[in-house]
């Protein structure tokens, strides 16, 4: 209970740690009772299957996950990890307010670490993702970026910063934006320190360099997903940009951010600090505006800064005024919350009349849904489905790898690398749609097709039966198609392996092309 008067010291210690462990428990219940989810379930293959190199992102989370598949599958196990994440960066939160604030300020760096764990993007943070290992590496960095800037002789800091932004660059590319963050904040505001940028990236090369290496092996899968196929669209639009300011608004909350931008930073606060953290969340966010001209902005692009802004804000808002924004957050968090435990527990029932109603069913029936798909499947059959997400949920409850049958989508393109259609040639193979199908995009490729409908707690799914599949109009058609989509890789990239194109014979994307 938050008292009427500004509060003490013990209090608002009190209040964190309340809020600290109130959080946590409520993860480790959402963890355990949310269903596990496409993403999920695409990352857990990562781990069942360790690798040096995945599609489309660097290989940490894959094996993070396969530790912990190795304890067990249980999606609270591999949430494990994620779910401490927030509660970490409270912490480090709490702990470089308290180093820059006045000792008679401490008060407000607790407040402001509890304000931090209330934010609903704080502790809905469960799922495991590429994310997971993002953020946490990122906020490490930039604590130890920080410690660096403040300390008379940064250099160890400086080089722990870089080797945990390395870290962060081996769960997601975008990190790289911290690390420009830095390099604009030393040679625009801290030229004193023009050497720290370079201490950085010295050590974060060794993961550069590796990353450089495993994409040269593998076809340049990250870059090509990353720079090229997903950006192909991108076009001047104002609509992604207005939704990218209403959803950095919303991850930071307006109160937050009004109540810190009229705010100062109390006396006994460096020039340097509040400069530091000033340019260290607005850099990145004023990249990510001019990028929401042009293409759409992932909220999880934005979550690695809110641990920057929180640091900003926090040092320039009260205890009093902290006290409210607490009050606001957490009633903001409520219909979150309600929202999360309907999708968790509420009937299938309440979703039928909506266009989600299949969706529902799949993510909350999914062992059902297996064992429909199983019902009457020959011996030597191959299970797939119509994309990656239905084919990873698939794969996780069945225990073993659900291929996606056709050309799919310039993301989450893993069965380029570990799928081999050639051992398929002649066999029976059932493909999973949500909705129904059209047989002319099988007939091609199987000596036999048909279709037919099933239905799971009142939602109705398609399968595809494919009787003697035929590998050859199938390379030459859905593959070579691949090929040149997601493949097209720049002449001036060198290429050192390329496993599909060489697995297929496409010699445009294999290596001495």
């Amino acid at each position: 209970m938050i008292p009427r008067d500004d509060l003490s010291l013990a209090a608002a210690r009190r209040v964190f740690w309340w809020a600290f462990v109130g959080t946590l428990a409520l993860k480790v219940l959402l963890a355990g009772l949310f269903p596990f989810t496409g993403d999920e379930a695409f990352f857990y293959q990562w781990g069942v299957r360790p690798a040096w190199h995945y599609s489309d992102h660097p290989p940490l989370v894959g094996w993070l996950l396969a530790v912990l598949h190795a304890i067990s599958d249980a999606p609270i196990v591999l949430r494990s990890v994620t779910l401490l994440v927030t509660s970490v960066i409270a912490l480090l939160v709490v702990d470089l307010l308290r180093r820059l604030l006045p000792e008679e300020r401490e008060a407000q760096a607790w407040l402001a670490g509890a304000v931090y764990l209330a934010l609903p993007w704080s502790w809905l943070f469960v799922l495991v993702t590429t994310d997971t290992m993002l953020i946490l590496f990122m906020a490490l960095s930039f604590w130890a970026y920080v410690r660096a800037d403040t300390a008379e002789r940064g250099s160890g800091w400086y080089l722990l910063s870089g080797a945990l932004l390395g870290a962060a660059f081996f769960s997601k590319y975008f990190a790289a934006l911290l690390g420009f963050a830095y390099a604009v904040h030393a040679w625009g505001w801290r030229r004193d320190r023009w050497w720290a940028p370079f201490l950085v990236f010295v050590a974060a090369l060794p993961a550069i360099l590796g990353n450089l290496w495993l994409n040269a092996l593998h076809g340049w899968s990250h870059v090509m997903f990353n720079v090229f196929n997903r950006n192909e669209a991108s076009a001047w639009s104002m609509k992604t940009f207005l939704t990218f300011a209403v959803m950095a608004l919303y991850l930071v909350t307006p109160w937050w951010l009004w109540r810190a931008a009229r705010s100062r930073a109390p006396a006994g606060v460096s020039a340097t600090a509040r400069t530091t953290l000033a340019v260290l969340w607005l850099f990145p966010l004023v990249v990510f505006a001019l990028l929401a001209t042009r293409r759409t902005i992932g909220l999880h692009w934005v979550l690695g800064f809110v641990p920057v802004f929180a640091v900003w804000a926090g040092l320039r808002t009260d205890v009093r005024p902290l006290r409210r924004l607490l009050a606001y957050t957490v009633a903001l968090s409520v219909p979150h919350l309600l929202g999360v435990l309907v999708l968790a527990l509420g009937p299938t029932s309440w979703f039928a009349s909506t266009k989600w109603a299949d969706r529902a069913v799949f993510l909350r029936e999914n062992t059902a849904v297996v064992a429909a798909l199983r019902d009457g499947l020959p011996g030597d059959a191959v299970l797939m489905a119509q994309a990656y997400n239905p084919a990873a949920m698939l794969a996780y409850r069945a225990g073993h790898y659900v291929p996606v049958f056709g050309s799919g989508r310039y993301h989450s393109r893993q069965d380029d690398l570990v799928v081999d259609f050639r051992a398929f040639d002649g066999k029976h193979v059932r493909v999973f749609h949500y909705d129904e199908p059209d047989l002319a995009a099988y007939t091609p490729y199987f000596e036999r097709v048909s279709k037919r409908p099933f239905t799971i707690d009142g939602a109705e799914f398609w399968q595809v039966d494919g009787e003697g599949f035929r590998f050859a109009p199938y390379r030459e058609q859905v593959l070579a198609a691949i090929a040149r989509d997601f493949h097209d890789i720049p002449r001036w990239l060198p290429v050192l392996g390329d496993p599909f194109c060489e697995r297929y014979g496409f010699a445009d994307c294999s290596p001495g092309r």
